[in-house]
């Protein structure tokens, strides 16, 4: 068994032991919940009511886990349409908060808590912190956003309650952050991938070496990240980098994350019950088959969602875990099935460029994708930051690493598209989730 490698014990196992239950115990106790969440959504969300009586479905004839399938998805749709309070099934004077997203696409979707719920927020999130090895004496950044975002509330509440110190700097003020980061004695951060990638440049330019400083976890979320991002950024700072998992509509972060052996990330299923489908068919698959995520709140009072669909793509794995929890794992997030484009016929995500792009020596991890059309022809130009070794070598050299990178998407990705050799710091840099693609086709 791993254990914990740092704070104080106390809090780390009173708040985890249900991560460590028997699986049949954890069943027993998920019936008991999705029963009592079908009863309350069914008498409180219309919609629901609605949905159940069209199939010919009662509370009731959720008998098993195994009936879970019966019910209707929920999508993100859904809560688009009932905007603002339609999906509620607390009245108004219960609920303690308010979320939203940005709303860039359309209306944005409104979430909500009771204090019931913020707890549970809270404890998961504490259970989170505590299995990347964190605790009591503790000093952890958040430089997630505040606000509607559900990112910085969410990580601070979950800090504070594990009884660590937090220092709620939010996203931005790069040179604050360092300044923070080193004169505070911070021993983790929590922040997107890409943003804490623009910290150890912006360290660098300020002659502050990270690997000098206390600071030894990071916990990274809010956006998907490959395992050779995570590479990088763990050699390049000297820490150790965990991912965590979760969506405003779900509860925000704390719905699943890494332990120390970092295969997979643990799901809180005491309260996200989570299933695995093909996202064309809706079969639910078994574990290890790779589908899109679904997700079931077993506890939200204020929203509870029914077979939620993520769009995520993810595998579900059930067997042992060297930390010893008994929780189910997710195969970490690369790809979501919103996020793919199609180019001369070719499925492409933009994690498999990211992988294609790390592999070779010289790139660093910032590039964009760029879509456009050209006599009415989609194509497609990757622009990739190189070291700064790299960009002032011999035209000859440009050339051939602009050729491997080629090879190496068309390897990846089955397509041969345009590279264009970008120099350091030539892209915009992001302080919150990074924007890999920009899709001009439509401007055509």
């Amino acid at each position: 068994m791993i254990a914990a490698t740092g704070g104080c014990a106390s809090p780390f196992h009173a708040a985890s032991a249900l991560d460590f239950i028997p699986p049949a115990e954890m069943r027993a106790l998920q019936l008991a919940r999705l029963q009592a969440t079908v009863r309350r959504t069914h008498q409180r969300v219309a919609v629901f009511r609605e949905r159940l009586a069209a199939l010919g479905i009662a509370p009731e004839d959720i008998r098993s886990l195994d009936d879970l399938s019966q019910l209707p998805f929920t999508v993100k749709a859904d809560l688009r349409e009932t905007y603002p309070f339609g999906l509620f099934a607390s009245p108004m004077e219960e609920i303690v908060r308010l979320h939203a997203s940005s709303g860039t696409t359309g209306k944005p979707i409104v979430v909500a808590y009771t204090r019931e719920d913020v707890d549970v927020w809270s404890n998961v999130m504490l259970r989170a912190f505590a299995g990347c090895g964190l605790g009591r004496g503790d000093v952890i950044q958040n430089a997630y956003g505040y606000g509607l975002f559900t990112g910085g509330l969410g990580a601070h509440y979950g800090a504070e309650t594990l009884g660590a110190t937090v220092i709620p700097t939010s996203g931005g003020n790069s040179a604050r952050q360092i300044m923070v980061m080193k004169d505070f004695g911070v021993t983790a951060i929590c922040c997107t991938p890409s943003y804490f990638l623009h910290l150890i440049e912006r360290a660098a330019e300020m002659d502050v070496d990270l690997r000098e400083l206390p600071l030894r976890t990071g916990v990274f979320g809010a956006e998907p990240w490959t395992v050779a991002m995570r590479r990088r950024i763990e050699a390049l700072s000297g820490i150790r980098a965990y991912d965590i998992y979760g969506l405003s509509e779900i509860i925000g972060p704390g719905v699943a994350c890494e332990c120390p052996a970092q295969d997979g990330l643990h799901i809180f299923e005491d309260h996200f019950y989570p299933e695995v489908i093909d996202p064309n068919s809706g079969r639910v698959l078994a574990d290890q088959e790779e589908g899109e995520l679904v997700l079931t709140t077993l506890s939200k009072r204020a929203m509870p969602m029914i077979r939620y669909r993520t769009r995520d793509i993810t595998a579900l794995a059930s067997g042992p875990c060297a930390c010893g929890r008994t929780l189910r794992r997710m195969k970490r997030i690369g790809r979501r099935s919103d996020d793919m484009f199609i180019i001369r016929g070719v499925n492409v995500f933009p994690s498999q460029v990211e992988t294609a792009l790390l592999a070779v020596e010289g790139t660093l991890p910032h590039y964009v994708i760029v879509l456009s059309r050209r006599h009415g022809l989609d194509e497609m130009e990757v622009q990739v930051e190189v070291t700064p070794e790299a960009f002032s070598d011999k035209i000859g050299a440009l050339e051939e690493l602009t050729a491997t990178l080629v090879h190496a998407i068309d390897r990846v990705v089955g397509l041969r598209v345009q590279v264009r050799l970008m120099e350091p710091h030539s892209l915009a840099r992001s302080e919150g989730k990074a924007r890999r693609v920009i899709d001009n086709r439509s401007l055509v």
